[in-house]
Formats: structure tokens, sequence, C-alpha cells
């Protein structure tokens, strides 16, 4: 796996406009005309988001071998939305044009962390719990998923067009991916690359483009007349409530994942107007005072704030004597900055 790059970046092109039209119409119209349509996308996709690449002029491993840090705030990370390449992919997969995506694989962890050391710095938040969160990325000196590598192989075989997205395809063996579809004369490969790749030779020539991902997808998605949507962030919490007494009873407010693992995302939980929130996991909040059945107990949420997402109400009914719990489904539109709730 080729984890580093030259003191000096290779060049940058900049093809005119006229030819970034000319590529995007054609690739339209071969999207439109596949049967397995694939992508194989890498660090270039993401700079747009403010998140560097690697090979690049200001990349990563550019800065590495000259000996100098990266000038970047790794906070950027937490807050980065996807880019307009990225939701435009997520609307033809959702139509079912888009068969797979395929990620160059390249390692994440910094250069010092042990490839052995996956531990987020977390902890779960189940109760009783309490044990280290792990994270899934690959870290440098791994090997590649053997499960992922087969997946996207057999995507290889079946594609008649990939698209190579913001990558350098110097990262091996993912780089056989695009380099299969090239070389096979039932398919054709196009890439999308600033610099020049080592799979320019087996690249259809006509559907070579150097422009940013972002100005190629937003004339490809115009062209096949499909909207790129907006992102929305998605948050899920589960409220549960008891009652001791008609006048004493118990909130828990819980941050979930779409399969109901808890997630750290929430700052602190009060009830409306209240002076007091709690501010650790498990929010567990308590009400005195009488409700009748079906009564909204409003609940405030303070979110960790990544994406400068402003506070939300959720008004939760009260179930009885018997207690309950229902989820809620929540949507931030980050442009709007806007939320909608939903019970699921």
């Amino acid at each position: 796996m080729d984890l580093t790059a030259p003191a000096v970046a290779e060049t940058e092109h900049f093809d005119s406009s006229a030819r970034v039209e000319e590529v995007a119409s054609q690739l339209a119209s071969l999207i439109r005309q596949a049967e397995h349509f694939i992508v194989y996308s890498g660090a270039g996709v993401s700079t747009s988001a403010g998140i560097p690449d690697f090979r690049g002029p200001e990349g990563a491993w550019t800065k590495r071998a000259q000996g100098k840090e990266l000038e970047f705030d790794g906070n950027k990370t937490l807050t980065a939305v996807p880019t307009a390449t990225h939701m435009a992919l997520v609307a033809l997969q959702e139509r079912g044009m888009l068969k797979c995506i395929l990620p160059d694989f390249r390692a994440v962890s910094t250069y010092e962390k042990s490839y052995s050391d996956h531990r987020t710095g977390r902890k779960c938040a189940v109760p009783g719990c309490n044990g280290a969160l792990h994270d899934t990325i690959i870290n440098f000196g791994e090997q590649l998923p053997k499960a992922a590598m087969a997946r996207a192989t057999t995507h290889a075989k079946k594609a008649d067009l990939c698209l190579v997205l913001g990558s350098s395809c110097r990262v091996t063996p993912a780089n056989s991916i695009p380099e299969y579809v090239g070389s096979s004369k039932k398919a054709r490969l196009a890439i999308c690359n600033l610099q020049d790749t080592p799979l320019e030779d087996v690249a259809d020539k006509k559907l070579r483009i150097h422009t940013k991902t972002d100005d190629l997808m937003s004339l490809v998605m115009d062209k096949l007349g499909i909207l790129i949507p907006p992102f929305i962030l998605r948050r899920r919490v589960i409220i549960s409530m008891t009652s001791q007494q008609s006048d004493r009873h118990q909130l828990i407010v819980t941050g979930v994942d779409v399969d109901d693992t808890p997630a750290s995302f929430l700052r602190s939980v009060k009830v409306e107007g209240s002076r007091r929130g709690v501010r650790t996991e498990p929010f567990v909040l308590g009400i005195r005072e009488e409700l009748d059945v079906g009564a909204a107990v409003k609940i405030e949420l303070e979110f960790m704030g990544h994406y400068g997402e402003p506070n939300v109400i959720v008004a939760h009914e009260y179930p009885g004597q018997g207690g309950g719990s229902s989820a809620y489904g929540l949507g931030y539109d980050v442009w709007t900055k806007g939320w909608e709730v939903s019970q699921l």
C-alpha cells in the first residue's frame, strides 16, 4: 500500500469549462444507459468540505514529506458536512442508478497511532457497560478488510461503467478495482482527478477530466435532471417515562443510532422552562406535578453543536401510570438551520 507522497506535489491540471461540460454530458448519457454503474472515491471528494487530501499541494502526505506540520484544524472533521459530490451520489444510489460506492481504502489514522489501537477514547453509554468504544477505520500498517475487497471485486466484475472521483488511484490493492474495469472490453473507466494517475492508460480518454469533483457532479446531475438533495443531519432519541405516584414521574432520554445503539450527541436535557437540566448520561429527569394522560411534556434537547444546531423541543405525551417509551426522529437542515421532529 503506497502511503507516501513526494515533497513536491504533482501538478494539478484544470480543464476548460467547455471540456468539463462535454464530459459531464457524456457521463450523464452513460449513467442512464449503465446496467451496473460504480464509483471509486478518494479524499478529493471532501476537500470542498475543508478536509485536506493526501497528495495535493496542501495534502497530509505532501506536508509530511516536506517535514512540515499539516495546517489543519482537526475539529473540522467534526463540523464538516457532505459535499455536493457526496449528496449527488446519495441521490443516484437512492434511485438505483448507482450500484456501489467504493472508497480507495486509504488509512486515515495518525502516523503515531498504533496500528492495533482502535479505541476512540469514549465509553459506551449503555447502563452497566462502560466499555471502550472502538472505531472501524483502517490504521496505518493494517491490511484491507477481506470482505470489503471481495465485495468490491464482485462489483468491479459486474460494472459496465466506473467513475473515479478525487482519487490518485495509488493505494494498492484497492486501485485494482478501477484498473480491472478499465482493462475490461465491456466496460468504461472515467477519471475525475486534478492530478494524473497510474491508470491513465486504461482510462477512457474521452472520459478523462481534470476538474473538481463538485463541479463535474453538479453538471452531471443537472443533465440527468436530478436535484442534488440537501444534507439533513439525522438524530434519534428514545424517551421513556414512568410514574411512582400521580405527581411524581421520571423521564429518561437516550440518544441512539438507527439500530438503537446508544449515541452520545446530546450535551444536556431539561424540561422546558426549568432552570436546571441534566448534563451527564444517562439523562434522567424528575417531574413533580399532576399530569393528565396525553398531556404534552416538553423536553428541551441541547446538542454538541458541531453543526451549529440550536436546541429543539420534543413534546412527549404522558402515557399514564403504566409508563411507556417513544422514539423520535430529528432532522436538521444545516442550511436553513431548522429542525423537524417526528414520532417514529
